[in-house]
């Protein structure tokens, strides 16, 4: 029986990760219109490098990205691009003593996380913007009341590392108006493995989460394309 089953498990493996990657070629072959790449966002710049499409030469174009971090998860193990190495991840910010907010974004965060706990290209990584009180410990205690944190990971640090990073990196706000008042954004933000944005979305909005599960898979199957494409 064991011998038998080998086989179908392979099967079904290479179904799962085939999947995202022929929907991608449904929807975008033969000029069909029918897929919209994302978008890229931030600043932009013109490269000198480039390629020709029919005889015309197009340069490249330089996408903002993420520059490395260093930060420390729940478990007190240091963070940086080494942990999101050719991967997907989203990112959020927020903070254990918030009252309302991020309780209702943490939840949903929770979910997809979930949703995605067998991926291995999938993240999902929630920065706090008040790490003074939000160490590691308190956030251990704090990722304890979700069902999978194997891959969302709690990050703290300093505030200058969190506020650079959310403004210079992420392009959205994160500061500290005064005592128990922080001023952040409730999106989730999609990054690609080039550590690329790729997407906005609010954090307590069900369309907007239905739209990031959506993206998400065609990141994915970006990404397997990719794979293809160096294997041929």
């Amino acid at each position: 029986m064991r011998k038998a089953s080998f086989p179908k498990k392979i099967i079904i493996l290479v179904m799962i990760l085939a999947l995202p990657g022929f929907l991608y070629y449904l929807l975008t072959a033969k000029g069909k219109n029918r897929y919209k790449p994302l978008s890229f966002y931030g600043p932009k710049q013109v490269a000198k490098t480039g390629h020709k499409f029919h005889g015309k030469f197009i340069p490249d174009t330089i996408y903002h990205k993420l520059s490395d971090f260093n930060l420390t998860d729940q478990n007190g193990n240091p963070v940086s691009f080494k942990n999101f190495d050719k991967k997907i991840f989203v990112a959020s910010f927020f903070y254990s003593n918030c009252p309302t907010i991020c309780n209702v974004v943490n939840k949903n965060i929770s979910e997809q996380a979930y949703a995605y706990r067998k991926n291995p290209m999938v993240y999902f990584a929630s920065i706090t913007v008040d790490p003074q009180r939000d160490t590691p410990q308190a956030l251990k205690k704090y990722a304890a009341q979700y069902e999978e944190t194997k891959k969302w990971l709690f990050l703290s640090g300093d505030t200058t590392t969190i506020y650079n990073l959310a403004r210079n990196g992420f392009l959205v706000n994160a500061l500290q108006a005064g005592k128990d008042d922080f001023i952040y954004s409730d999106k989730l933000i999609l990054i690609d493995a080039e550590k690329r944005i790729r997407g906005y979305y609010s954090g307590t909005s069900a369309t907007d989460l239905t739209k990031l599960n959506d993206e998400i898979k065609v990141l994915i199957a970006e990404e397997l394309r990719k794979v293809d494409k160096a294997l041929y």
